[in-house]
C-alpha cells in the first residue's frame, strides 16, 4: 500500500467516483429541483427495499449518504453510485445514533432520512426463544428508534424522517408475534415523534408497507411465516414512499404538517 493512502476511519466505507448512475427518474415520478437539491441519508441501503431507495433518489436528483450492514454490498452500491457510505451494526445503537450527524457532516447538511432495516421471525409467541424476541426487536425496533433519535435535532426545518414499519401493524397473523409487536412498537414510537417535531414542519412518515415480492419472509432468523397474502411490487412501493418524502420536501414551507401514514391493502 502506498505511503501516500491514508486509512480510512472505522466504519467508514472510502467515497469513491461513481462508475454508473442510475437512469433519471421515468414519467410520473417527482423530480426535484436542481436549485435545492436535498440531502437524504437511507439507512438499510443494502438491503433491497434500501437500495431502491437510493437509485430512485438519484433519479431524482437528490444528495445521497448510505449506511447499510453488508460491507462488500456496501462498498460496491458506493462505488456504483459515488455516495458517501458507512458501516452500521443494530446492535451498537450509539453508533446508529451517529449516523444523522455522519451523514450531515458528509453531505453538507441534511433534509431526510428513510430507515428500511427490518428481519423477520415468525412462530408461536410461547415458543419463540428469548433471544430471539431480543433479536427482533433490536433490529426492527431500537436500531430505527436510534437512526431517527439521533436525527431529529439534525435534520432542518421542513425535513422528513421516515421507517417501514409494514402492514402488518395494522393486522398481526398467528405465529408473528413477537415480530409484530417491535414493529408495533416503532410504528407507536413514530406518532409520538411526529408531534414532537411538528413545530418545525418535519414530516415523520410511518410506511406501512405490504407484503413484498423481496423474499424478506424467507429469510427469517426463525420459524416459517403463515401464509402471506399476494406480493406487492416493491419498486413501486418504494417509489410511492419516495413520492411521499419528496412532495413534502417540496411543499415544507408553507403547509403545517404532522404524521404522515401509510395504510395499503396487503
Amino acid at each position: 500500500m502506498s505511503g501516500r493512502t491514508s486509512a480510512p476511519r472505522a466504519g467508514i466505507v472510502p467515497r469513491t467516483r461513481a462508475r454508473a448512475r442510475p437512469k433519471p427518474c421515468p414519467p410520473g415520478g417527482d423530480v426535484l429541483n436542481s436549485s435545492n437539491v436535498p440531502r437524504v441519508l437511507v439507512v438499510g441501503a443494502t438491503g433491497e427495499l434500501g437500495t431502491l431507495a437510493v437509485d430512485d433518489l438519484i433519479r431524482r436528483g437528490a444528495e445521497v449518504a448510505l449506511c447499510g450492514r453488508d460491507q462488500g454490498r456496501l462498498a460496491a452500491l458506493a462505488e456504483r453510485t459515488g455516495c458517501p457510505a458507512r458501516h452500521i451494526d443494530a446492535y451498537d445503537l450509539d453508533d446508529c445514533a451517529a449516523a444523522a450527524p455522519w451523514a450531515a457532516s458528509s453531505l453538507g447538511t441534511l433534509d431526510g432520512v428513510l430507515v428500511t432495516v427490518g428481519v423477520a421471525g415468525f412462530g408461536h409467541a410461547a415458543a419463540v426463544p428469548n433471544a430471539v424476541a431480543e433479536h427482533l426487536m433490536t433490529v426492527n425496533a431500537l436500531c430505527p428508534m436510534a437512526v431517527l433519535r439521533g436525527a431529529a435535532s439534525i435534520v432542518g426545518a421542513g425535513g422528513v424522517l421516515a421507517a417501514v414499519t409494514g402492514a402488518i401493524v395494522d393486522g398481526p397473523l398467528t405465529g408473528t408475534a413477537d415480530y409484530a409487536a417491535a414493529k408495533a412498537a416503532l410504528s407507536c414510537w413514530l406518532g409520538v415523534l411526529a408531534r414532537e417535531v411538528r413545530r418545525r414542519q418535519v414530516a415523520v412518515i410511518d410506511a406501512r408497507l405490504p407484503h413484498m415480492a423481496t423474499g424478506f419472509a424467507g429469510r427469517a432468523i426463525v420459524g416459517r411465516p403463515p401464509s402471506l397474502a399476494r406480493a406487492a411490487d416493491p419498486a413501486r412501493e418504494i417509489a410511492a414512499l419516495i413520492d411521499e418524502m419528496v412532495s413534502h420536501l417540496d411543499r415544507a414551507s408553507h403547509l403545517p404538517v404532522g404524521a404522515v401514514t401509510r395504510k395499503r391493502a396487503g
